[in-house]
């Protein structure tokens, strides 16, 4: 829980700095985020090249968590249309759409709010912004009491980024290759699900 309050506590400390003037993304030639999501990935891969014990670990993974990114992706759809019950001014789809942005809240709002307009476009952005913090801050919670796949799945398309380190820590080093894969084809999901729910 330390380690995820220190790592929303940062997110907090660059809101701050962007409101306040006091440092912008814009005070820097090169695209910053880019970077530091490169010496993320980097760090992460050094921690898990230098541990053998993770890596013989990976061939004794069960093939069935190949289908681990169907099921979130599944699972996802699912609760969205049965909360869409409980939303009579929203549309099954519109619910659906929403939640098919698995926590990539830039390019899914961004879809959204060109096909249903920016209102729908912003509860997407909050929306997914919520899941990436609810994994953050909830990742030791759900390993505790759904297991350790529980923070992989929660994660969405965000595992293979911003939250694998807090996956790194609660679900261990042996599920980084499965969270990297799992984001992936979550990823990829995201503007074909999105694009087909606002579709309709």
């Amino acid at each position: 829980m330390k380690g995820s309050l220190i790592i929303v506590g940062f997110f907090v400390a660059g809101i701050i700095c962007g409101l306040t003037g006091l440092l912008s993304i814009n005070d820097f030639d090169i695209d910053v985020s880019f970077y530091a999501l490169c010496a993320l990935m980097f760090f992460v891969g050094i921690s898990v090249g230098s541990d053998i014990d993770t890596l013989k670990g990976l061939r004794g993974l069960d093939m069935r968590l190949l289908f681990l990114p169907l099921f979130t992706i599944a699972g996802t759809l699912i609760a969205c249309f049965l909360l869409s019950m409980l939303l009579p001014q929203r549309s099954p789809s519109d619910c659906m759409a929403v939640g098919a942005g698995f926590g990539y809240y830039s390019l899914s709002s961004i879809f959204i709010t060109e096909y249903r307009g920016p209102e729908l476009g912003t509860v997407a952005l909050l929306s997914n912004i919520a899941r990436e913090i609810i994994t953050l801050l909830g990742a030791p919670l759900l390993l505790k009491y759904f297991g350790r796949l529980a923070p992989i799945s929660a994660g969405g398309a965000t595992t293979m980024d911003t939250t694998l380190p807090i996956i790194t820590q609660t679900s261990g080093k042996a599920f980084v290759i499965l969270s990297i894969y799992h984001g992936f084809v979550v990823d990829f999901s995201v503007p074909l699900l999105v694009t087909l729910f606002c579709s309709v």
